[in-house]
């Protein structure tokens, strides 16, 4: 019997949404896992399987670069990942900041890479942390290992497991680091300004919930930033700057780089849809550290945006059950809220449906950078042939009422509950695997590990 040749698994009929442009009512034609060819006008294909998306987009898969699946033991990977598929997030990045500890050795890193791979149903790439004193001949190791990047903190949220690395240790670090090739991304808050006050406004935590705002002031993300960025400066490495909250960082960061630093800098999704204001109604919900800034702080940031000032945008998932967000004190609930299930969503109804960025710049924050960044790009990140089969098929159309109680994460809540959302999602791919139909599909076990390869 003779085989036909161009047989594909998959077809997937839609407008496709390339690196520099869209390509109207073109194919994407998948073969064990790996786009093999993009095809334009009404070629015909014989596939397994053909979908036909017309008037929908057909997105490269979302990569949610700052995702904790273990800071609440309720979640894990299976939950997490859950909920990343059905927003049409196909790769998650993984912090290395547990429950049960920090992620700094080789041996924890490959027990938790292990785990992934009978629990996730999306591709999962790990960063790893240091210790908070010596430890630095295990970087190397981790590099090795396929980390995609180290973490650190400058603040110290929480001396067991999310400690602060004071600027010796980060030195020594960054200098480490720098001859693996791989980024180090910086949790840039000034610990002792904060410390300060949080003296100063503490009492204030029954009275006003955006006394939380008030005790995290500006100046000790940017004061922290700097500190970060002249590091760079001097040892080389590549840094990347988590969840910048207000134009003057980003500003920064341009200077450096006009300085010949490596540097990139996300912003969040909270950071582009809520305001401190948002705390009067939300209280504890909406406690995230940075905090929410000022409307016209989110007004500028989407500027910046458009300008190409900011790399990527990322969920910072931290999705504590509603009982870590009911103290009447601010001061005494969880930091951060649940949302790798709605990045894409909301950045596609609020950026792009609202006229503030293009559809190229929302895979280019929410894939391709992300993907360069943390060393995916050999197979992540773009729609082009010979890559990753991560896809998700977007309508336009379509809009709805986002309910928390119909999201994926053991959080069971969202401080975006309510809000209407033009642009749905219909499928989600991993590799060619349908994973999402308007139900998630995918199992535990779909997923992979990504192993980074830096140059």
């Amino acid at each position: 019997m003779i085989q036909d040749r161009c047989a594909y698994d998959l077809v997937v009929k839609g407008d496709v949404v390339m690196p520099n442009e869209i390509l109207y009512d073109a194919a994407v034609a998948i073969k064990d896992g790996k786009i093999k060819r993009i095809l334009r006008g009404n070629e015909s294909l014989s596939a397994s399987k053909t979908i036909d998306a017309g008037g929908c987009y057909i997105l490269p898969g979302a990569i949610d670069a700052h995702v904790h699946c273990y800071s609440s033991t309720e979640e894990g990977f299976e939950t997490a990942s859950r909920s990343a598929a059905a927003g049409g997030v196909t790769t998650i990045i993984e912090m290395p900041y547990d429950a049960t500890g920090m992620i700094c050795t080789e041996e924890l890193f490959l027990e938790k890479a292990e785990r992934l791979k009978g629990e996730s149903i999306v591709d999962v790439a790990l960063l790893a942390t240091i210790f908070k004193e010596g430890g630095l001949d295990e970087i190397p190791i981790l590099a090795r290992a396929g980390a995609c990047g180290f973490k650190v903190s400058m603040f110290n949220t929480d001396s067991f497991r999310f400690p602060r690395i004071d600027d010796g240790q980060l030195m020594e670090a960054f200098s480490v680091i720098a001859e693996t090739g791989s980024p180090v991304g910086v949790h840039a808050e000034n610990d002792e300004i904060i410390r300060r006050y949080i003296a100063k406004y503490g009492g204030h935590g029954l009275k006003d919930p955006r006394s939380h705002c008030w005790s995290r002031p500006k100046a000790a993300e940017s004061t922290a930033a700097v500190t970060a960025l002249e590091l760079a400066y001097h040892t080389g490495v590549k840094l990347h700057l988590y969840h910048s909250t207000f134009p003057r960082v980003f500003e920064l960061v341009q200077y450096y780089r006009s300085q010949g630093v490596k540097v990139t800098a996300e912003t969040c999704t909270h950071y582009l849809t809520l305001c401190e204001d948002d705390m009067l109604t939300l209280g504890a919900k909406a406690k995230i550290n940075p905090p929410l800034r000022s409307r016209e702080d989110v007004e500028e940031l989407w500027k910046l945006i458009s300008k190409g000032y900011v790399d990527m945008i990322t969920s910072d998932h931290a999705p504590w059950t509603i009982e870590r967000k009911r103290n009447p004190d601010i001061f005494q609930n969880a930091s951060g809220t649940p949302g790798v299930e709605n990045l894409l969503p909301l950045m596609f109804s609020e950026g792009v449906m609202k006229g503030k960025i293009t559809l190229l710049d929302l895979i280019r924050l929410l894939s391709e950078r992300p993907a360069a960044t943390f060393g995916l790009d050999y197979c992540k990140g773009a729609i082009a042939a010979g890559m990753d089969a991560d896809l998700v098929v977007l309508d336009p159309r379509e809009s709805y009422v986002l309910d928390e109680r119909s999201l994926h994460s053991s959080a069971g809540w969202s401080p975006y509950h309510g809000r209407s959302v033009q642009g749905k999602i219909v499928y989600t791919f991993v590799r060619g695997k349908m994973v999402y139909d308007g139900q998630v599909i995918g199992q535990p076990g779909d997923g992979r590990f990504v192993r980074a390869k830096h140059h």
